[in-house]
């Protein structure tokens, strides 16, 4: 979840009023959103750097807000107060409209040379906006969430943002080789090439993180007007010449990267939060971007779109019981916009650029449903009556292929629950548990465990024994087998086992086991002994516990070495 910091002041002379911390806490609750922390700047450097470092920061109370991810809109000081006027009925929603210029169109035109670096552009021009301190550093602030979020830290998308009355049209956004491309670099004091300032860079605490993205492609992205000023080399810096400071009035905003959807989003969410502070309010000028194919799009977007969703399924989904003219005012106080049409039952319900987040029936159901107050949805007991069944004790010794009468299974004679029956005599099925819980994760999957298994002994005044065992498995596309046996011969080269019979060493022999694939097995002896077991999975075991690609896994008992 992002956190957005607030000056406490600001936010309540934006909302027309002021609160308790208890009654912003509260209000945050109920708009879906959370208050993580009430501090201030002097608080906050004094925690990270000390007190000293801390003297003479500002003690102006600032309001950490976490935000749902996805919310982009509110991602900033002005779409946080419109989201609360709004849901609070203080204020209609604003209409976002993109109108055209008095004059010629400004046009950036993107060459073919970017296509494998960063291949789409999108741009828009805000016009006759009045900055103060405060809108401008929520407007960079802002920037630098989107950053972090959507952009994906700037590989899918980079922001520049420009003093239009500096530059000259049109714009041309290209990509040339690092050594032919010079400029002053936003606050440097002289030029430098683009590979002097990749150098420079890789020690800058804030973008040495993304220099990654371009620094070993043949050919950089730049942006030039038509005077040949770099206006910025994306997605690492920005030109000096046209930078944004109080005075600016027009604003030239573009957006580069190489998902074109959230190009679009990215856009449309800094031009609807700023467009407030322009002369004609909520009003965006368009630009044009023409592509490498000849074809021209009309940047912003600003597209409103209708939903239809039925009133009884929000209410099913929900468990209230809402007549359609509440849930529309419900949603419209949500900056959904609904009203009732046909049968009565249906609504429908307009989505605004600002709300990127509504892609399914779903997304307003839950809109509703936080309009409404989780508190307030009364608990019911389900209509649905079923018989519950529980897991079977064999369960797992199933997945593995083994008969559990035939182990050493310790059986807990009162089991606070089903799958507590039989203490485990392996750590193989907790690991291929995990996997199946992470098979979204990045390829490969590599996971070990080191702890007890139980196993029957009738020497123990308990009945029973622990042993520590070591077990790791191996989840990627090829079985790996060759990757699980380094790891056992790193291990034992760690343990000082040396491979060998002779002076307590170790070796493998092929073997046969239930849960691996016949010929794909071996057993582990060290030290005279047999210690475990390492191989490719069988198919059958890893259908059964719900994967989909080929596992190798090595389980020994690390008691002899200990």
């Amino acid at each position: 979840m992002p956190t957005v910091s607030v000056k406490r002041d600001l936010l309540f002379k934006a909302l027309g009023r002021t609160y308790t911390d208890e009654e912003f806490d509260e209000l945050c609750f109920e708009f879906g959103l959370e208050l993580d922390e009430i501090t201030s700047e002097k608080e906050l450097i004094s925690k990270e750097q000390g007190n000293e470092k801390a003297a003479g920061a500002s003690d102006v109370v600032l309001y950490k807000i976490d935000v749902p991810a996805n919310r982009y809109d509110l991602l900033c000081l002005e779409g946080l107060v419109r989201g609360l006027q709004v849901f609070k009925e203080r204020i209609k929603a604003p209409v976002y409209k993109r109108v055209m210029p008095n004059g010629e169109m400004h046009r950036l035109i993107v060459t073919e040379e970017t296509t494998k670096v960063r291949p789409y552009a999108v741009a828009a021009v805000l016009r006759n906006i009045k900055f103060t301190k405060d809108r401008y550093d929520s407007f960079i602030e802002l920037q630098e969430k989107l950053h972090q979020n959507i952009c994906r830290k700037r590989a899918l998308v980079a922001i520049g943002t420009h003093d239009l009355d500096t530059l000259s049209g049109p714009f041309t956004y290209t990509a040339k080789r690092p050594s032919d491309i010079k400029f002053k670099a936003l606050n440097k004091t002289k030029e430098h090439t683009a590979c002097e300032l990749m150098n420079l860079y890789k020690t800058d605490n804030h973008l040495k993180h993304y220099l990654h993205i371009i620094e070993k492609k043949p050919l950089y992205p730049v942006i030039y007007d038509s005077n040949g000023v770099v206006l910025s080399m994306p997605p690492i810096i920005n030109g000096d010449h046209s930078k944004i400071t109080l005075k600016t009035k027009n604003v030239f905003i573009e957006c580069t990267g190489t998902d074109f959807t959230k190009a679009k989003i990215v856009l449309d969410v800094i031009v609807t939060m700023f467009s407030e502070y322009c002369e004609n309010q909520f009003t965006v000028e368009a630009a044009e971007v023409v592509f490498p194919n000849g074809k021209s799009h009309t940047f912003p977007e600003l597209a409103y779109r209708k939903e239809m969703v039925r009133a009884d399924l929000i209410n099913k989904k929900i468990g209230i019981r809402e007549t359609p003219a509440n849930l529309a005012k419900l949603l419209t106080r949500m900056f959904l916009k609904s009203e009732v049409i046909g049968d009565g039952n249906q609504l429908e319900i307009e989505i605004p650029p600002t709300r990127a987040d509504i892609i399914h029936a779903c997304d307003i159901v839950e809109d509703a449903a936080i309009a409404y107050g989780y508190n307030n949805i009364q608990m019911s007991l389900p209509k649905t009556y079923t018989i519950a069944n529980q897991c079977s004790q064999e369960d797992i010794a199933d997945k593995l292929g083994l008969d559990i009468s035939s182990t050493k299974a310790v059986h807990i004679s009162n089991p606070k629950t089903a799958e507590f029956q039989v203490a485990r005599t392996t750590l193989l099925p907790g690991l291929l548990k995990t996997i199946a819980a992470n098979r979204k994760m990045p390829l490969p999957l590599k996971l070990f465990e080191i702890s007890d298994i139980v196993v029957k002994d009738s020497s123990r005044d308990v009945g029973a024994r622990n042993y520590r065992h070591l077990c790791a498995v191996y989840y990627h596309r090829s079985p790996g087998f060759e990757i699980i046996h380094g790891l056992l011969d790193r291990v034992m080269q760690l343990l000082a086992v040396t491979p060998g019979e002779k002076k307590g060493g170790y070796v493998i022999k092929a073997s046969e086991g239930s849960a691996f694939f016949p010929g794909r097995c071996a057993e582990i002896f060290a030290r005279g002994q047999s210690v475990g077991k390492l191989g490719v999975l069988h198919p059958d075991v890893i259908t059964k516990f719900e994967l989909t690609m080929p596992c190798s896994a090595l389980e020994i008992n690390i008691e002899p070495f200990l």
